[in-house]
C-alpha cells in the first residue's frame, strides 16, 4: 500500500488525486494533506480520508482546522501550521502528488525530490525555475519524477522505455488556445477574469485558467519539458489542437509520431502516474472514438500570443529569464484577477521583470530564490506605471 501525501490538497489536483485514491482503497494510504488558506475545503478532507497530518500555510487556517476536527472527535490528526512544516511533509510517505500553484511549491518539492521519494510533478514552477539543479538533485537522491501535466504525462507515455531519447527528433505539446483562441490580441484589452477562466475543455484553477488564456501555460510546459526529458528547446514544437483529445505527440527520426489521446479529465495522469508502471482505472469518461468528428491542428500565432514569445525566449535563453518570467506572471496575473490591470498588460509586466534581469547568474538555490524576489519587486514597479 502506497503512502501518499498531497501537497496542495484543496486545488484541482488535489482534489481530483484524492477522487482517484479513494476508488482504490486498498492501493493507496492518505498520510498527509497540505493547503494554504482552504479550511472549509481541507476539513471536509480530513474527515474523508482520515490522514495522519494536516498542514495548513496560514496559522488562522490551521487553528480552524483544528477546532473542527477535534469538536468531531478526530483528535489523532495531527494539525500544523506553516511552510516549513509543509517542506517536512515528505518525511513520513512513499509518495508526493505535488500539486502546490506557483513559485511556493519550489522548495517543499525540492525536499521530497532531496529525500528520494516518488514524486508526481503537477506544479511546473520548481523545473522552470531550477531545471538542472532539480534533475541533478533526483539523479543523486534516486527519486523517481513522474509528470502530471497531461502534456508531459503523454510525452512521458510516448518515450522510449528504456528512458533514452534514442530516435527522437523533435517533441510536440499540444495546447488548446483556451477561452480566446482567433482572437487578435489587440482586442482582447478589456477581458474580464471571469471570461479569462471559462476554459472551453478543462476545469482547472484561476491561475492556471488565466496562463492558458495568455498562453503562458503552454510556455512554463515548454520550459519544463525541456528540464524534465533533456531536450533543447528548440526541438519542443508547440501545436494548436482545441479539441483537446491529443495530449502531446514525440517524433522519431523514421518519421514516426506517436501519441497519447484521451479525455480532458485531469484523473487519466494522475492515475497513470499513481501506479506507473501499471495501470487502474481513473473514473475519467471514457474517450468514444467513433464521436470524434475531427481533430484540427494549427501552428501558434506567436504575435498575437506575446506570453508563449516570451516564454519561447526564456526557454531558449536560460538562466534567470525562466526565473523571472514566473514570478512576474505570477505577480501580474495576480493583478489581473484582483482587476487592478487590464489581460492584455500580463506580458507589459513580465518582459519588464525579464530585460532587467537577463544578466543574473544562477548557481544554485539561494540564487534561484533571489532572483525570484528581485523578479517580484521589478514587477510590482511595473504595475505602477502602466497607463
Amino acid at each position: 500500500m502506497q503512502r501518499i501525501s498531497i501537497l496542495g490538497s484543496t486545488g484541482s489536483v488535489g482534489k481530483s488525486t484524492l477522487d482517484v485514491v479513494s476508488r482504490h482503497p486498498r492501493k493507496f494510504k492518505i498520510v498527509a494533506l497540505t493547503a494554504n488558506t482552504n479550511s472549509v475545503e481541507m476539513i471536509q478532507q480530513a474527515r474523508t480520508h482520515k490522514p495522519e497530518r494536516v498542514v495548513m500555510r496560514c496559522p488562522e487556517s490551521a487553528e480552524s482546522v483544528r477546532r473542527e476536527l477535534e469538536r468531531d472527535g478526530f483528535e489523532h490528526i495531527l494539525v500544523e501550521e506553516g511552510s516549513q512544516s509543509i517542506v517536512g511533509v515528505s518525511e513520513s510517505c512513499d509518495t508526493i502528488m505535488s500539486a502546490i500553484v506557483g513559485a511556493a511549491g519550489l522548495v517543499p518539492t525540492l525536499e521530497a525530490v532531496k529525500a528520494g521519494k516518488r514524486v508526481l510533478i503537477a506544479n511546473k514552477e520548481p523545473l522552470v525555475m531550477t531545471g538542472r539543479l532539480f534533475m541533478d538533485e533526483a539523479k543523486k537522491s534516486g527519486a523517481t519524477l513522474l509528470p502530471i501535466d497531461s502534456e508531459h504525462n503523454a510525452i512521458f507515455q510516448c518515450l522510449p522505455e528504456n528512458g533514452t531519447h534514442q530516435g527522437v527528433r523533435k517533441l510536440h505539446l499540444t495546447a488548446s488556445g483556451g477561452p480566446f483562441l482567433g482572437t487578435q490580441w489587440a482586442d482582447l484589452s478589456d477581458m474580464t477574469p471571469e471570461q479569462a477562466c471559462a476554459h472551453p475543455n478543462w476545469s482547472m484553477g484561476r491561475k492556471i485558467s488565466v496562463d492558458s488564456a495568455t498562453m503562458m501555460n503552454k510556455g512554463l510546459e515548454l520550459i519544463e519539458a525541456s528540464a524534465l526529458f533533456d531536450i533543447p528547446a528548440d526541438r519542443i514544437d508547440v501545436v494548436m489542437h482545441p479539441q483537446s483529445i491529443i495530449h502531446s505527440m514525440v517524433e522519431y527520426i523514421d518519421g514516426s509520431f506517436l501519441a497519447q489521446l484521451g479525455a480532458p479529465d485531469m484523473k487519466i495522469p494522475i492515475a497513470h502516474a499513481l501506479t506507473w508502471p501499471e495501470r487502474i482505472e481513473s473514473g475519467a469518461a471514457t474517450l468514444n472514438i467513433s464521436d470524434i468528428a475531427r481533430l484540427d491542428f494549427s501552428k501558434p500565432d506567436m504575435v498575437n500570443m506575446p506570453c508563449l514569445a516570451l516564454a519561447r525566449w526564456a526557454a531558449e535563453q536560460g538562466g534567470a529569464l525562466p526565473i523571472a518570467l514566473n514570478a512576474a506572471n505570477e505577480v501580474a496575473v495576480e493583478s489581473f484577477l484582483a482587476r487592478k490591470i487590464r489581460f492584455t498588460d500580463i506580458p507589459k509586466v513580465i518582459e519588464c521583470s525579464m530585460k532587467e534581469l537577463a544578466t543574473e547568474r544562477v548557481s544554485d538555490l539561494a540564487s534561484v530564490l533571489n532572483i525570484d524576489n528581485e523578479a517580484r519587486m521589478v514587477a510590482s514597479r511595473a504595475l505602477d506605471l502602466l497607463d
